[in-house]
């Protein structure tokens, strides 16, 4: 096509138009999904959770991209798998499949010569087959252990043609497969950071309060009977925004920060006079050191508050941290 005639042809309203309407396709072919998930979906995942070996994804095309992308998602949710190209099976990858693996085939149309050709290989292998595609009555469909329909009423192409409404149906439905599976395998936030552990995702699953704390030593802490004004410099100088306020035995008995030193101000409170005791909080907001960062975000979210002070089980005062601490730990 000429370059020029197709600038030509662009029209703003009619793209957004088009945009509008392929959303509106793949968001009913997804939602027509629903209705159609019966027994043979529970087949389906309990073939792969008993399964000794690992779940073979395999497509060709556009079926070959949301493959991988099933499998990536099974891989890092508690089910091993991995993609096997459909041609390259043919060519000895076929000895990456052992008799104990489930094969998930995606083919739109369930005719896919490459998938077709390996089938009856894996059949003898004694592996078991799971097919994906959009039409029942398909040969791949016949072929298969178990039959998920994917099928859409059409493509959001506007010549019903390029693969759209179908990869994404596919996709969802691998999604929800994927989903059933990690609940059924018991798999938790701890394991997900576990297969995640590089990134923003990590830190926040794994990151405890005791690795982004201010160390006992680093927290300005104060007696009880210590004067305001003094208590008033030492949370200056600790650059946290809070003073601790302890006994002797070095347990928490109270807080006083920032905010409160301006609510003292508004009530013209005499900071020269009297003990912290009397203007701190005595029941101040505290968490365990061994408790996940998040759980500090969250808390602080919760009550609006910007530092907690950080106790062992006994109530002494071990650290403290503050939103800032949160941030450069990038768990925010």
């Amino acid at each position: 096509m000429n370059p020029s005639s197709s600038a030509s042809r662009y029209s703003p309203e009619r793209a957004l138009e088009l945009g509008r309407q392929t959303l509106s396709i793949e968001a009913a072919a997804v939602d027509a999904l629903k209705n159609r998930l019966d027994g043979e979906f529970a087949v389906a995942v309990e073939l792969i959770l008993n399964s000794h070996g690992r779940l073979i994804v395999s497509g060709m095309g556009k079926s070959g991209h949301i493959a991988r992308k099933i499998a990536a998602t099974m891989a890092s949710t508690g089910t091993p798998a991995y993609f096997v190209h459909p041609a390259e099976a043919s060519h000895g990858d076929l000895g990456m499949i052992t008799r104990d693996d489930v094969l998930l085939a995606l083919s739109n149309s369930g005719e896919s010569e490459e998938l077709l050709r390996i089938v009856p290989l894996i059949k003898r292998q004694g592996a078991r087959l799971i097919a994906m595609t959009g039409v029942p009555t398909s040969t791949l469909a016949r072929e298969a252990d178990v039959h998920l329909d994917a099928g859409v009423a059409q493509e959001a192409c506007p010549h019903n043609l390029a693969p759209t409404a179908s990869t994404t149906a596919a996709l969802a439905l691998g999604d929800a497969l994927a989903v059933a599976l990690l609940d059924a395998r018991g798999f938790g936030p701890e394991d997900f950071a576990r297969s995640h552990p590089g990134g923003s995702l990590g830190r926040r699953l794994l990151t405890h309060v005791s690795d982004v704390m201010r160390p006992l030593d680093k927290v300005p802490a104060v007696p009880p009977e210590t004067g305001i004004t003094d208590a008033v410099v030492a949370m200056s100088r600790g650059g946290l925004g809070l003073v601790a306020i302890t006994n002797p035995a070095g347990k928490a008995l109270g807080i006083f920060t920032d905010g409160d030193l301006r609510r003292a101000f508004e009530k013209r409170i005499d900071l020269r006079q009297g003990e912290i005791a009397s203007v701190m909080h005595p029941t101040p907001r505290t968490i365990g050191p061994e408790r996940l960062a998040v759980e500090a975000v969250e808390m602080m979210e919760r009550l609006r508050i910007n530092a907690l002070l950080v106790v062992a089980p006994d109530g002494r005062l071990v650290g403290a941290l503050n939103m800032h601490d949160l941030f450069t730990a990038k768990v925010i």
